[in-house]
């Protein structure tokens, strides 16, 4: 299940709804982002994430489908936020689930890296150096392409 919003995010009480009434669930795997206060020099005082509800949610919900198709897993969570999000707030939560462990680590890594780079979400970031626009990161891309090398 995919969701985005404008929101706060509470990773904690995401976590305990998504783990409740799991009889048949061996792991689940959850990973929270944060906004940073520091990127490489610079200070960060707030990150802006600008989406289009509807058409983001359809692409991410592409990606949890690849991600079902590929891994062995239950179920799957994404709450991701837009608009201005404060420094060490939750940005993103993802958790998934599944009878063994590998299968959710590998799933939420796959998510995760599909999301850093495909999901569109416009970023940018505020500081006292003013405004800057953020891509996806060299690292970001080597990332994403380790899954195209690798097979299900």
């Amino acid at each position: 299940m995919i969701r985005i919003t404008q929101d706060p995010i509470d990773a904690a009480e995401l976590l305990r709804g998504f783990c409740q009434d799991r009889l048949d669930t061996g792991a689940v795997v959850s990973f929270t982002g944060l906004t940073r206060g520091r990127t490489g020099d610079r200070t960060v005082d707030a990150l802006t994430l600008e989406a289009y509800p509807g058409f983001t949610e359809r692409v991410m919900e592409e990606i949890e489908a690849d991600a079902r198709a590929r891994f062995d897993i239950q179920d799957a969570l994404t709450v991701h936020r837009w608009g201005t999000i404060a420094v060490g707030e939750p940005v993103i939560f993802v958790a998934v689930a599944a009878a063994h462990r590998r299968s959710a680590f590998e799933a939420a890594d796959f998510l995760m890296d599909h999301f850093k780079t495909r999901a569109p979400f416009w970023k940018r970031e505020d500081g006292p150096d003013g405004r800057r626009w953020i891509e996806p990161r060299d690292q970001d891309h080597a990332d994403l392409t380790r899954w195209a090398e690798e097979t299900p």
